[in-house]
Order: structure tokens, then sequence, then C-alpha cells
């Protein structure tokens, strides 16, 4: 297991200044492998104002020549330890408990950030209010919270495409088997998408956030 940083918050983009920051839901992004903090960022303006957004950048550097950051390594597609995508997911959880006083929390993440934010989601079922999971899977194994989840059943967002090669065919196949059962799930498959984001799944994205900002407050 490597050893992952904490988050660091200065360079966290936010979509508020503080003043204007308590008592609303917050949405918190975390980019895919290789980039950072300003990709998801630029999509907060299709996303409904509602929420205070928070694109965070992960704690690693890849290995040259990639650029950007990564939340834990992957050395060749097949290998995604859990136990590093553990460690990354209660990075992210560290850095809500000590940033946030907002009135609901929920995730967002493209990729390996997708994975985070589901494996976060299972360290603290109580703590976040829903997860989108954008071309993302769930990690193999088992965690303490993963009843706790499985009785709250918070909504959760899968997005992928038919052409996406990236995340392995078994990774998928866990998730479609595993989601179902532990939450809320609303998924849709994009034909002809790659590994990415299209406007029709932006606008499925908004529709979901919006539908959020009706849901009770979980307890």
């Amino acid at each position: 297991m490597v050893a992952i940083p904490l988050i660091d918050p200065v360079p966290v983009r936010w979509s508020t200044p503080p003043a204007e920051r308590g008592g609303r839901p917050l949405l918190v992004l975390l980019h895919g492998y290789g980039s950072d903090e300003n990709d998801l960022f630029a999509l907060t303006p299709q996303l409904p104002e509602e929420y205070v957004v928070a694109a965070v950048r992960a704690p690693l550097s890849p290995p040259f020549p990639t650029p950007g950051y990564c939340w834990y390594p992957i050395e060749g597609l097949e290998d995604r330890r859990p136990d590093d995508v553990t460690t990354a997911a209660s990075r992210v959880v560290q850095w809500v408990d000590a940033a946030s006083d907002a009135a609901s929390i929920g995730l967002l993440g493209f990729s390996q950030g997708g994975a985070v934010a589901l494996q976060a989601l299972r360290l603290r079922p109580e703590l976040f209010a829903f997860a989108v999971n954008l071309s993302g899977y769930v990690t193999p194994g088992e965690l303490p919270g993963d009843e706790r989840l499985a009785e709250r059943r918070p909504p959760v967002f899968w997005g992928r495409g038919t052409r996406d090669d990236v995340i392995p065919t078994e990774l998928v196949d866990h998730t479609v088997q595993w989601l179902p059962d532990h939450v809320d799930l609303s998924g849709r498959v994009y034909t002809g998408l790659t590994h990415s984001v299209s406007q029709q799944e932006l606008d499925d994205i908004a529709v979901f956030l919006r539908k959020r900002l009706d849901d009770p407050t979980p307890v």
C-alpha cells in the first residue's frame, strides 16, 4: 500500500467565497487520473447553482511523463489495489470533515475520482447524501460501512459509455452487480461515448442533482 498524503486545501477551487457557503449543499468534485482540480470545475456553470462546488486536487503525482495528479497509483490498467483506493477515499473524508459545515454533502467523481467517491460513500454512509460516478467503478472487497450503506441506500448516478475501454470489464461487471444491492441506483449507458463526459450525460447529471435538492436531509 502506497503512502497517500493528506489533501492540500490551498489549491481547492470553490465556486463561492466563504461567506456564501454556510447552510448550502456542498458538491465535492474528484477529478480523474492525470488531471487536476480545474478539469471538473469547468463543468460548474452547467450544474445547479444552489450547490456550493469544491473541486479538490488529488494528493499524488503520476509517474513522468503523465501530467496532473492522481488519487492512487495505477501500474497498468489491471493494477488498482483496493487498499490504495480506500486510503485515498479516507483522505477525502478527512478533508470534508475539516472543511465543511454544509447542509448536505454530495460527491461527483470521474474515472479514478468516481471510484474514490463511491469508496468514500462506503466508508462514511452517514456523511454523504449522494454520489455521482462518471466512467468509474466500485472497488472489489468488503468494507465495514457496506451494511449501513445497504440500509440507507443513498442515491447514486452511474454513467458510462459503450466505447469506454479504460476500465477493465471485470470491474464494470462487479459494479453492475454491486450497486443495485447497496444504493438507489440511477444508471445510464451512453451509446458511442468513450472514456469521457458528453453533453447528454451532463444534462442527466444536472437533473439528478436538482432532484437531490428536494430530498429530505439524511439522518
